[in-house]
């Protein structure tokens, strides 16, 4: 029970104390009470002690920090600790008026008569060079510098956000690390200007210290004197002896508390504290301190000089220097051999697997063409690229990897080339300064120019100056800049290569886009391996083939999955797909009036295709023509093809949908971008327009 009951009592004890913020206002209190009420003697002097414990503590605390705002309590703890010096200042000197030679405070005669050995003369000078040090040289050093480094950290503090949030927008650092910035920032424009008031403190302290010291010496005379009938050598050494005593137990805190003030001011941003720092700077100089350590050693032969003493601290000066000295020889050549060894394993055999590697899109340009790609020299050519896979991702719902652009110096200086993995597709020739206009059709004047053949369509176009723009586009002309070409002519090949393109990564990227929102069907298709990836890819790439968009993803894999169960046929899973786009495929080929036209094909083709076709393990659906037929139905379709464009359609080919596809890849080499529908991707709102049919000679 006992046992119970101390620690019950040691518990509420450590509770009281935790509450700081009471027994904080309670010592404010108390000082300024000391002010005005007598102390006893006892009491006087545990505060004195306090006084002096105050003053080490906080200069040890200032030398130990490493940030100066990390002792941000310091300009109130320097407030409060000169309040209560001068709260004791007070309290002694009624004591010391008032009680005379009978005074017995023990702090107070023991610096009066031990420290200054009795003598009040020579404690009175010691007060003065005390106090002269400390208001001369340390506070005011202390205070200009606690006012300029004040200025310069507010005149600071606009970089430094700006600094922050540049870090933060370029995802450098996160949100929780600019806001601890930030916070420190302001912690230390708090300080320094905290402490630029502060400062004015020490100063007062100073001046009071002195004002105290005389009010104690000269009051005590009159006191003595006049009062207590002492005689003139008995009133000054009493009043003299315990005035400089109390004078000295005030100013050596003071001078502690003042010198903590200078070096918290003038203290650098550091990893360290203040004697780590100052063993690590002195220590990378080893060299000064054995020039230091010969200088010591020949003052000794100076006649007069204590040759002991400074041989002795020659030669440990020059110790430690030689030691510090081996140790950073030790730490060179320690980093040579790491050096070394480092250079042993880059002289190992290279890796080659980087230079094995292509990028799936590449854009090399010769150097005079760099202006169209360096945003300060106003190239928009970068922007122009970031459009286009923009524009692909919508249309096309294809993602198109990074296109790399770099300068080759092989090419002409003014063309460039474009590279599906590795391999040139397109190559163009431009004239920086210049502008390309062509003819829209409207033409009613033609333009003085340089002619040329345009790259990305191969049409005639002509190279005029910037100056000429307006009168080209009032003539009718289209005139587009140099980074429109380029970027044209890329799309174009995007839009033609996008099979090329589609990698499974890129398939792989699409599915899990989707897989949020619609995990069932991706699920089913893809965890359920009714397909896999790559055979995702391949219906994809059929797709994309003949400029079908792949945007519509769910609608897709939904087909697959519904169809897969029944067939693993690649082809005709796309032909599934196809029927499925079907309003999405008719939107991009219908007019105004929501009218199809297209090209219908001869019942007899159809069959002969028909029974041409088999099936390859590898290469799918192929159509196997003897060449005399192979040449009559090319010719028929290709005949109906220009019979239709030549009274201005833009025709579609209609077939049944047994033979759409292995139609489509024997138009594929015949006719720029054809377009086979089958009778199932018709929708019912849309109307067909038969222009023309294609029919061998034998039938016509």
């Amino acid at each position: 029970m006992a046992d119970k009951g101390g620690l019950s009592f040691l518990t509420d004890n450590i509770g009281w104390m935790q509450k700081t913020d009471i027994l904080m206002g309670i010592g404010t209190i108390s000082v300024v009470a000391m002010l005005v009420i007598p102390l006893p003697t006892f009491l006087l002097d545990f505060l004195l002690a306090v006084s002096i414990m105050v003053g080490i503590l906080i200069l040890l605390v200032v030398m130990f920090v490493r940030r100066s705002f990390d002792f941000s309590v310091f300009p109130s703890l320097l407030l409060v600790s000169t309040v209560f010096r001068l709260a004791l200042n007070v309290s002694s000197t009624r004591l010391i008026l008032l009680q005379g030679a009978a005074f017995d405070g023990k702090i107070i005669r023991t610096f009066g008569e031990f420290v200054v050995g009795g003598n009040y003369v020579v404690g009175f000078l010691i007060f003065i060079i005390l106090t002269a040090v400390q208001f001369i040289v340390i506070t005011k050093g202390a205070t200009r510098t606690a006012e300029v480094a004040a200025r310069f950290t507010l005149d600071a503090m606009p970089g430094k956000q700006m600094s922050i949030d540049s870090d933060l927008s370029n995802g450098v650092i996160t949100e929780d690390e600019a806001r601890r910035r930030r916070a420190e920032i302001r912690k230390e424009a708090d300080f320094y200007g905290a402490m630029d008031g502060a400062s004015k403190f020490v100063q007062g302290d100073v001046k009071v210290g002195i004002v105290i010291t005389l009010i104690n010496i000269i009051g005590g005379f009159i006191i003595g004197m006049v009062m207590r009938n002492e005689s003139f050598e008995v009133a000054l050494k009493t009043y003299t002896l315990l005035s400089i005593g109390d004078g000295l137990v005030a100013q050596i805190p003071s001078l502690m508390v003042t010198t903590a003030t200078g070096i918290i001011v003038t203290r650098a941003v550091s990893d360290e504290n203040l004697g780590d720092d100052l063993a690590t700077q002195i220590g990378q100089q080893p060299r000064a301190l054995m020039m230091t350590a010969a200088a010591l050693g020949m003052s000794a032969l100076i006649p007069g000089f204590p040759k002991i003493s400074v041989l002795i601290l020659a030669m440990g000066l020059g110790a430690l220097g030689y030691i510090l000295n081996q140790a950073k020889e030790e730490e060179v050549e320690k980093t040579k051999v790491e050096e070394k060894q480092a250079a042993l394993k880059e002289h190992k055999p290279e890796s080659v697997i980087s230079l094995i590697q292509v990028d799936p899109l590449e854009v090399e340009i010769g150097y005079s063409l760099i202006p169209l790609v360096d945003p300060d020299q106003g190239g928009t050519l970068l922007e122009r690229i970031t459009n286009i896979r923009r524009r692909s991702a919508l249309e096309m719902g294809l993602i198109v990897p990074p296109i790399r652009i770099r300068d080759n110096m092989e090419l002409e200086s003014d063309s460039y080339s474009i590279l599906i993995k590795g391999v040139e597709v397109g190559r163009g020739l431009l004239r920086v300064g210049k502008l390309m206009a062509m003819d829209s059709g409207e033409v009613t004047e033609k333009i003085e120019g340089t002619e040329f053949t345009e790259p990305a369509f191969g049409l005639k176009a002509i190279w005029i100056d910037p100056e000429l723009r307006d009168a080209a586009e009032r003539r009718g002309y289209t005139v587009v800049d140099c980074p429109t070409i380029i970027a044209t002519h890329l799309t174009e090949i995007i839009k033609h290569s996008a099979d090329e393109i589609l990698g499974r990564q890129e398939v792989q990227q699409l599915i899990d886009s989707i897989k949020t929102d619609y995990p069932a069907v991706v699920n089913e298709l893809i965890t359920e391996k009714k397909m896999t990836v790559g055979e995702v890819q391949k219906v994809l790439q059929n797709l994309l083939r003949e400029r079908v968009s792949i945007r519509n993803m769910v609608t897709v894999l939904e087909t697959l999955a519904s169809y897969s169960d029944f067939t693993k046929d690649v082809g005709l899973l796309t032909e599934y797909v196809r029927v499925a786009l079907a309003r999405q495929i008719c939107k991009d080929y219908v007019d105004k009036m929501n009218t199809l036209s297209a090209i219908t094909v001869d019942p007899e083709i159809e069959n002969i295709v028909r029974n041409s076709i088999h099936e390859d393990p590898i290469e799918g659906r192929v159509v196997g023509l003897d060449p005399d037929t192979h040449t009559a139905i090319i010719n028929s379709l290709t005949e109906a093809y220009a019979k239709a464009k030549k009274q201005g359609f833009a025709p579609v080919f209609l077939v049944s949908p047994q033979i759409r596809s292995v139609t489509f890849t024997l138009l594929q080499r015949e006719v720029h971008d054809p377009v086979v529908l089958s009778y199932n991707e018709i929708v019912p709102t849309v109307k067909v327009n038969v222009i023309s049919s294609a029919v061998l000679p034998s039938a016509a």
